[in-house]
């Protein structure tokens, strides 16, 4: 068994509105009966290689999406393709290719059927949320451009829940590649917040010939972000990210091809903020792996 990665406190600082239900819990204004259960959720990093990249400190980009200012959870905030785990996600009927669920859990640390969720809603919130089909004939190929009315209709389907993920699969001959997939992160929401998740990231290439969009209601702007760019963003304050978003974004940053980064089977360690009174604020600390230490912390951009 390998060695539990070491890892050094983090702070991110939060704006007005959750530092106050973060001091509520420090405060202990704030009942054990009160504070929700997370979601099991999956969200996924979806890479490529920069068009141009004369810089080699940009040369990875990551698809993501801003949420629209009227979500419930994260309004206005970048993060990467994903969602909640749901009841179609447990579908043992699913084709499958690449590593199995039992192969999955080993590596999540879970049990075989929450490895076989997760997975499923990885691959199937990618494709509701930005039309990238992590699935192809065989265990040796991928399906090709899936933008077209055809494709856009499935997607309609799946959100209505007209049609399961085994459903669309079975009938278009397809199989979900698991091994296109790789875990990268497992963070929870802090017991403050008012909803929670209990998060793994995902990392996953685009597949070639295909062409991620923005047609979903939860989004006002999906784009190809440059890390270092939006990273400067968030610290002057002008675009707005969750600590999770921020350290893997950072992560990205450092890349030096997307195809390296998604090979990559870093030390993934269960993250979950708490809430710390320094001086005359209240911080989120988080103890992550020595390398996502930067020398000065980056504001989480939430409010």
């Amino acid at each position: 068994m390998a060695p539990e990665p070491v890892t050094r406190p983090r702070d991110f600082r939060v704006g007005r509105r959750l530092g106050e239900h973060a001091l509520a819990m420090l405060e202990g204004r704030v009942a054990e009966s009160d504070v929700p259960r997370p979601r099991l959720a999956a969200t996924v990093l979806l890479v490529r290689d920069a068009p141009t990249a004369p810089d080699p400190r940009n040369a990875v980009q990551v698809f993501m999406i801003r949420r629209v200012p009227t979500m419930e959870f994260a309004p206005s905030m970048w993060v990467f393709p994903g969602g909640g785990v749901d009841q179609r996600d447990a579908a043992t009927d699913v084709p499958w290719a690449g590593p199995s669920p039992a192969e999955w859990a080993e590596r999540i640390g879970v049990d075989e059927a929450t490895a076989r969720e997760l997975v499923i809603a990885a691959v199937r919130e990618v494709f509701e949320e930005c039309g990238v089909l992590l699935a192809g004939p065989d265990d040796g190929s991928v399906v090709g451009d899936v933008s077209g009315d055809a494709w856009g209709q499935e997607r309609a389907a799946l959100l209505s829940r007209e049609q399961s993920f085994a459903q669309l699969l079975s009938r278009r001959g397809l199989v979900l590649r698991s091994d296109l997939l790789t875990l990268r992160d497992h963070w929870v929401t802090p017991p403050f917040e008012p909803k929670r998740y209990d998060t793994y990231f995902f990392a996953a290439l685009l597949p070639v010939g295909q062409i991620p969009d923005d047609a979903t209601t939860e989004a006002d702007l999906s784009v190809w972000v440059d890390p270092d760019a939006l990273l400067d963003e968030v610290a002057a304050g002008e675009q707005r990210m969750m600590p999770p978003t921020v350290v893997n974004v950072e992560r990205v940053a450092r890349a030096r091809s997307a195809a390296g980064f998604v090979a990559e089977r870093p030390p993934v360690v269960r993250v979950m903020p708490e809430p710390v009174r320094e001086q005359d604020r209240v911080v989120l600390r988080a103890h992550l792996p020595s390398e996502d230490l930067p020398s000065e912390d980056l504001p989480s951009g939430q409010d």
